[in-house]
C-alpha cells in the first residue's frame, strides 16, 4: 500500500571484515530484508533474488523506520541500486535519533529489553553463519524478530513520549522521544 509506514531490517552475507571495512557495505550482500508495512499488516520477506521488490516497497512508504538503517541497511541496499536510498526516501532511524540525545549509539539490545522487557533472539554474526549453512529461514525468522522488536519500540516511543534503555553501566535509563504513529 503506498503511503504507509514501513519498518525494516536486514541481514547481509558477509561481515565488514570480509569485504575490507565499513565502507564496502555495498559489497555485504544481502541475505534476507524483511519489512512489516503498517498499512496493509503484514510482514513481507525478500530474499536477494527480490530485492529490487525490497527496493519498490521502500520507495513507496511514506516513512521507513528501522533501527541504523540509513547508514547501515541503505548502504548494504547500494550493491543493488544506483541510487541514494538515504537521500530519496523519508526515513526514522531510531538509532540515530537515540544517539543525537545520548552521544552514543544504543544497541536495540539495550533499549528493547528496558523498554519492552523482550530482546533480540540472535545477533548478525549469527545470522551471517546460517547464511553460510544455507538457512534462510532462520535468517527470515531472527530479521522479522528483529522488525517486530523495533516497530514495538517505536510505537512504545511514541505513545509514552520516552524509551528506556540500559546504559553503559547496566542502569535502566530513560530518553524522551518526540515520534509519532
Amino acid at each position: 500500500m503506498a503511503g504507509s509506514i514501513v519498518y525494516f531490517d536486514l541481514e547481509t552475507q558477509r561481515t565488514a571484515n570480509d569485504v575490507g571495512g565499513w565502507s564496502n557495505k555495498h559489497q555485504m550482500g544481502m541475505s534476507i530484508g524483511v519489512t512489516y508495512n503498517a498499512g496493509q499488516g503484514v510482514y513481507n520477506i525478500y530474499s536477494e533474488q527480490m530485492v529490487n521488490q525490497l527496493i519498490a516497497e521502500l520507495r513507496s512508504a511514506s516513512l521507513v523506520i528501522g533501527f541504523n538503517h540509513v547508514s547501515f541497511d541503505y548502504g548494504v541496499l547500494g550493491g543493488y541500486y544506483a541510487f541514494d536510498l538515504a537521500m530519496e526516501l523519508r526515513s526514522l532511524d531510531l538509532m540515530v535519533d537515540l544517539e543525537k540525545e545520548l552521544g552514543h549509539r544504543p544497541k536495540l539490545e539495550d533499549v528493547a529489553v528496558a523498554t519492552l522487557g523482550v530482546g533480540k533472539t540472535a545477533e548478525g554474526l549469527q545470522a551471517i553463519r546460517w547464511w553460510q549453512q544455507g538457512k534462510l529461514a532462520e535468517i527470515a525468522e531472527y530479521c522479522a524478530y528483529d522488525v517486530k522488536v523495533t516497530k514495538c519500540v517505536h510505537e512504545y516511543g511514541a505513545q509514552h513520549g520516552h524509551v528506556k534503555y540500559k546504559d553503559r553501566n547496566g542502569r535502566e535509563q530513560q530518553l524522551a522521544v518526540n515520534w509519532t504513529l
